[in-house]
């Protein structure tokens, strides 16, 4: 009998024994299972493994954004007398195990029957080992490889003919108790219907969906949202998100069921961007707090909403059918506070660039105090959730917040953020922000591998740099986001004409033309980035019918970080 994961619960505290799990490989032979222990700062690791053969190795680690090389594992292998060890080792450059000086991979136990083998292991969450991968908040690219044994030794061992991939989770969940349900809370699916997905590596496929005839009657509250994945379509679903269309209430939306960004696909669709729930591969279901809940339906509320899912399908199968989706348990008894959704950070909009070439490049974009100032009522709001999003060539985001220019604990961050691991995360601790606090959302890119500039927008190829904010009780303010201000822009691309010799202003047209015009060099993204950093910004503090809060929302300071945070203290490596 396996009973590891029963043991494993019993030995951290009762209150936190949560058990989560992802499949790591596409065919889902290999799953990982794993328990966070605040208390102790260790994550305690199961791995299952269906294997031919009970001499294969597995190795299972991290790395900062999914490489095998240059990775932090812990390997399991069988030497050539059958006996079974796990190994602290990384992989150099050339993809070859080192066995670390410093062996971090603790309490290894070892099971096995017939073809299965499972093994359990604990790390820390920071070793202090210069080869170790430190698991913090945010997003871990947990890597694996395996391959045929038995070994004599593993130093110098070769990925080159092992199998090998990477899965992306959060693996510092919140651990907060379950909430209950009023008697009448239903379930409502919005799931594809046996979409034939295509053989590439990667397909969002989006799926329009009118809520039942109740719902658009009468206001109900959301209390949790979920997966409901078909059953065997496990490692293909990568994320899912649900989005509301944006439009009047009597709008009619076309019915459509196909790739989200296929040519013919109605244009009106482009209305429904309004997140209502989001699922990344490891998210257990999502609980609103008891004393608040997600308002959906009612006479006033376009009755129509989006599912779109990441199917990821490395193997490129042509055989895949699948009929996915968003669960939201739902009920027309209202809690006390309808909670709200704010978007932070940049506005969708060209003004913003970002050069070609780029290793790392930085925008941030600004909720302002003067904002918070006039919206927000005097208890302010609390958030308990949020979502980080850019597109493809975001790295990292990261939201502060400043009260009275001293900051406070960071909102939320994601080191090692990815465009296709979308979900909405649990804060560890609420956030109350009040009247006058400022909000500042920043985003990482790397555009090494583009020769254009890349401008601000809405297409998949464009970028955005926003947080979705969940929060209770639902305020006026709806969008708290900015841009670097029109003068300042102009007066930028005036002196890369008349200072730089580039070829901006000629004809004066189009923001996007002035930008492709230059003839980026490193000095050159430097300067951008400068302008970015220490220009006034042009807000957008919009009430949720759209209209301005009243204000000069032109030209306004950037906001000042009298005193910043101290950088995070490692004491475990201090002593």
């Amino acid at each position: 009998m396996f009973v590891f994961l029963a043991i494993l619960v019993a030995i951290v505290n009762v209150a936190d024994a949560r058990v989560f799990n992802i499949p790591l490989d596409p065919s889902g032979n290999i799953t990982l299972h794993w328990l966070p222990d605040y208390s102790e700062e260790k994550v305690t690791f199961e791995v299952h493994f269906h294997t031919e053969s009970s001499a294969q190795w597995l190795a299972v680690g991290f790395s900062d954004y999914g490489e095998t090389t240059l990775a932090d594992y812990c390997l399991y292998w069988v030497d050539w007398k059958g006996g079974t060890h796990l190994t602290d080792t990384w992989t150099d450059k050339d993809g070859k195990f080192r066995e670390d000086e410093m062996q971090n991979c603790e309490d290894f136990k070892i099971v096995s029957h017939k073809s299965q083998i499972k093994f359990s292991f604990a790390r820390k969450f920071d070793t202090c080992d210069e080869n170790d991968y430190v698991i913090e908040d945010g997003t871990t690219h947990v890597v694996w490889s395996f391959g045929d044994g038995p070994l004599y030794r593993i130093n110098g061992l070769s990925m080159a003919e092992a199998k090998s991939g990477f899965q992306r989770t959060q693996l510092l969940k919140a651990l907060i108790g379950k909430p209950n349900f009023p008697p009448d809370t239903h379930a409502l699916y919005f799931t594809s219907d046996r979409a034939k997905v295509p053989s590439d590596e990667t397909t969002y496929w989006c799926h329009v969906h009118l809520l039942p005839a109740a719902m658009r009657e009468k206001k109900h509250h959301v209390l949790q949202f979920g997966p409901a994945i078909q059953k065997g379509n496990e490692p293909l679903v990568h994320h899912m998100e649900l989005f509301h269309c944006e439009l009047p209430a009597q709008q009619k939306v076309p019915s459509y069921q196909g790739p989200c960004f296929a040519p013919d696909k109605p244009a009106l669709l482009d209305n429904c961007k309004r997140v209502l729930s989001a699922w990344a591969m490891g998210a257990e279901p999502f609980d609103y707090p008891e004393e608040a809940g997600l308002p959906i339906g009612g006479p006033d509320f376009n009755p129509y909403v989006m599912l779109e899912v990441h199917y990821n399908n490395p193997e490129l199968k042509s055989d895949w059918i699948d009929s996915s989706g968003i669960k939201l348990l739902v009920t027309p008894t209202l809690r006390p506070l309808d909670a709200g959704v704010m978007e932070l950070g940049l506005e969708y909009i060209d003004k913003m660039a970002i050069p070609p070439s780029q290793p790392s490049f930085l925008l941030s974009g600004y909720c302002i105090s003067e904002c918070t100032a006039v919206s927000l009522d005097q208890e302010g709001i609390v958030i308990f959730a949020s979502q980080l999003h850019t597109h493809l060539t975001g790295t990292r985001v990261e939201t502060r917040h400043i009260r009275d220019g001293r900051e406070q604990p960071l909102l939320n961050q994601d080191r090692h953020y990815s465009t296709h691991f979308q979900e909405i995360r649990k804060l560890k601790r609420p956030v109350r922000v009040l009247p006058g606090d400022a909000l500042v959302t920043t985003c990482f890119y790397n555009t090494e591998d583009r020769t254009n500039i890349t401008l601000g927008g809405f297409s998949i190829s464009d970028e955005m740099c926003v947080n979705y904010v969940h929060y209770y009780p639902k305020s006026r303010l709806e969008v708290c986001k900015s841009s670097v201000s029109y003068q300042s822009l102009w007066d930028y691309f005036r002196f890369m004409r008349d200072w730089d010799g580039q070829k901006t202003l000629e004809p004066q047209g189009a923001i996007s033309n002035n930008y492709g015009s230059i003839d980026w060099t490193p000095a050159r993204a430097n300067v951008l980035q400068q302008m970015y950093l220490e220009s006034p910004l042009s807000m957008q503090c919009n009430q949720s019918n759209g209209e301005r809060f009243p204000g000069e929302w032109e030209n306004t300071p950037l906001t000042t970080i009298l005193f910043p945070l101290p950088p995070k203290a490692r004491p475990a490596c201090e002593l």
